[in-house]
């Protein structure tokens, strides 16, 4: 049921988008052509063509965008803010889009729609939201659920549900083993009885849903509650007590209809993946073109400046435990290494005369974006390591190993926050992970402008 009506929710806010966007251009194009006629009117094959792809990359951008998730927490400001990042990288890839496909169209007419887009999206994004917690909180349509298990798990449940209240659920009350419990609250919602009074319960207060969230050491009472729920006609659900052993991206899953929880699964599949490898290529061709020149004359003062190689070819540990070979400017002299691996510190002797100035500004990094072009690394990810301190950190972290699960970065989640350099490791990982977890288009290129406003520069770099 919550997966039916999360599903049908989404796909309200998809088809609401779908008009906002058409009435969007509608009226740009009415705007263009009444208020700048100084163009002769397209043809209207054009302009429909035009809308198509807008109905079709803007929803895309938009899903891409973590805007068809179900987020309660996300505040009136922060989802406009949201819709006005997903719409600005829409506009961008509908230019572009129509540029290689050599499609005629009105630019003016695109830059008003826009515009139009973004109010016109958010305010029904808004208004929809107002309706929805209007009729919740009037109680219209509201499914009632009865938790049974009033332990952590329990709570979590709870929990959940007061998130997504939009969903129209609500809990009425929950079922103990403790009879201590009885008549207690747990978040707000009253324990109001044992398990042995679910039948009791049930007639005394009927429910819509019965959840059943039982710890492992409670499974056996399983088998006596679904004696009772059987004989009744109501939705009935299980939350296994596996949350503890979830790791990265777990959820349940189904296979040829075999019910699967999934305890740790890969974030990146499908079109997420071409999507993100895509914007890599792109991204890192651009940047090689661009900044040649630079890159000419930091090869020259790295060679001019100490004597040895120019480029710095170190083995590091990327996706699924591969190694690759991640290139740097030399900032180093050849003996740097000649006691053994060591992490560099902040008046460290081993540098060249140019290789502070290359760590300080991060141009040591600059060649990396060769490793994004041929698939070692991507532009955003947690920053690889060398495989000689990985075993350790694996010893120290247990959860280190996860990060592996996507491409190693040029720049990161935990860099541009700082942590760099000398820097706990765990904290590190935990912003990798929260990276890894959260991980969207938008999320890389916040990242990404964040980098390019300053986040390369650190005083934990050396």
């Amino acid at each position: 049921m919550f997966t039916r009506f999360q599903r049908f929710y989404n796909s309200i806010k998809l088809v609401t988008d779908l008009v906002a966007l058409t009435l969007a251009f509608a009226a740009a194009w009415y705007t263009r052509f009444t208020f700048f006629p100084f163009e002769t009117l397209p043809p209207w094959e054009e302009n429909v063509q035009t809308l198509l792809l807008v109905l079709v990359i803007f929803p895309l951008i938009f899903r891409g965008s973590n805007l068809y998730t179900t987020n309660r927490g996300r505040s009136h400001i922060s989802e406009v803010f949201e819709v006005f990042k997903a719409t600005a990288l829409s506009m961008l890839v509908l230019v572009g889009v129509s540029y290689f496909i050599r499609e005629r169209y009105s630019r003016l007419t695109v830059v008003i729609f826009t515009g139009y887009a973004l109010v016109a999206v958010s305010s029904v994004r808004l208004a929809f939201r107002a309706l929805f917690n209007e009729l919740r909180r009037r109680g219209v349509n509201l499914k009632t659920i009865l938790v049974v298990g009033a332990g952590a798990l329990g709570q979590r449940v709870v929990e959940t549900i007061e998130l997504h209240r939009e969903l129209g659920f609500t809990v009425t009350g929950l079922l103990t083993r403790r009879a201590e419990k009885v008549g207690t609250r747990v978040l707000n919602v009253p324990v109001t009885g044992l398990y042995s009074d679910l039948a009791r319960e049930l007639d005394k207060q009927p429910v819509d849903q019965v959840i059943l969230a039982l710890p492992l050491d409670e499974q056996p009472q399983m088998r006596e509650l679904m004696e009772v729920l059987a004989q009744r006609t109501i939705d009935v659900k299980v939350v296994p007590d596996l949350f503890s052993y979830v790791t990265l991206r777990g959820g349940l899953e189904e296979f040829g209809g075999l019910p699967i929880i999934s305890l740790q699964g890969a974030p990146l599949e499908g079109w997420n993946r071409i999507a993100k490898r895509v914007f890599d290529i792109w991204v890192a061709t651009l940047a090689m073109l661009l900044l040649a020149p630079l890159m000419a004359v930091l090869a020259i003062l790295v060679k001019l400046t100490s004597r040895g190689p120019v480029l710095f070819a170190q083995e590091r540990m990327g996706i699924d435990g591969q190694l690759f070979h991640m290139y740097k400017f030399r900032t180093m002299k050849l003996d740097a290494e000649q006691h053994g691996a060591q992490f560099a510190t902040e008046e460290d002797p081993r540098r060249t005369s140019i290789g502070t100035f290359l760590r300080r500004t991060s141009l040591d990094e600059v060649p990396q974006f060769w490793n994004v072009f041929v698939g070692d690394m991507s532009l955003v990810g947690p920053r690889p390591e060398r495989p000689v301190f990985i075993e350790e950190f694996k010893k120290q972290i247990p959860r280190y190993h996860l990060r592996h699960m996507v491409k190693s970065g040029i720049t990161g989640w935990a860099q541009i926050n700082g942590l760099r350099g000398n820097t706990s490791i765990k904290d590190r990982i935990d912003y990798d992970l929260y990276y890894i977890e959260n991980w969207s288009l938008m999320f890389d290129l916040k990242i990404l402008l964040r980098t390019a406003l300053g986040g390369f520069l650190s005083k934990n770099a050396y």
